[in-house]
Parts: C-alpha cells; structure tokens; sequence
C-alpha cells in the first residue's frame, strides 16, 4: 500500500470512528479536560453500556485513552487537535446554516417579487 493510500484509509477509519453524535459529544465534553466514566455519563444522561460501547471504538481508533486513577478510569483525549477539528467542523456547520438562511431568504423575496407582478 502506498503512502497516500495509507493516509487515505487512516482518515476514512478516522471519520468512520467519529460518525456518531454520542461520540462526538463525549469528544466535546473531553475539550475540557479528562473526565471519568461516571462524570461522561451523568453529563451525557445516557445509560453505562452506551458510553463504554462508544468510548470502546475511541479508544480502539486511539482517538481517546484512558488512565486509571485508583479505582476509576479518566478519558481524555489523545491529541489536542481533535479540540481544532470539532471547532472547524462547527465553524463548517454554521457556514451551512448561514448559507442555507440566505438562500431561504433568496427564495422569499423572488416569491414576493414574483407576487408584485
């Protein structure tokens, strides 16, 4: 496999891993800094076997990594350039939105135009 082909398969695992909203959101509450199970949990108000199986495939696409601190075991993320990647993806997401309010209103004014005639 060649490099390029390497990285293309890396990134698709990559997003594959992030393509669910309980992840992203356990991703998002991890901006802040480590958290342990039951902190993800209650955050989240989710039951304990749908956050360990999310944090399972984090963790399995070491996306996150957990220490244990006693008798818990914290999150955190595993490279602080996942905090710039849910960032641009909002930032991605609100140029969306502005796009779709502008079309929208784009779409009203020929209707009243349209209308007027």
């Amino acid at each position: 496999m060649k490099v390029e082909e390497g990285l293309q398969q890396f990134k698709a695992d990559f997003f594959k891993a992030l393509a669910h909203p309980l992840r992203i959101r356990i991703l998002e509450l991890l901006v802040d800094g480590k958290k342990s199970v039951n902190e993800i949990q209650s955050c989240l108000e989710k039951e304990g076997s749908a956050v360990s199986q999310q944090l399972s495939v984090l963790r399995a696409k070491n996306i996150v990594f957990g220490t244990k601190e006693g008798k818990k075991v914290y999150y955190s993320l595993s490279d602080p350039m996942i905090v710039e990647l849910l960032r641009v993806a909002k930032d991605i997401f609100n140029n969306h939105l502005i796009h779709t309010i502008s079309r929208l209103e784009e779409m009203t004014v020929s209707e009243n135009e349209e209308e007027s005639i």
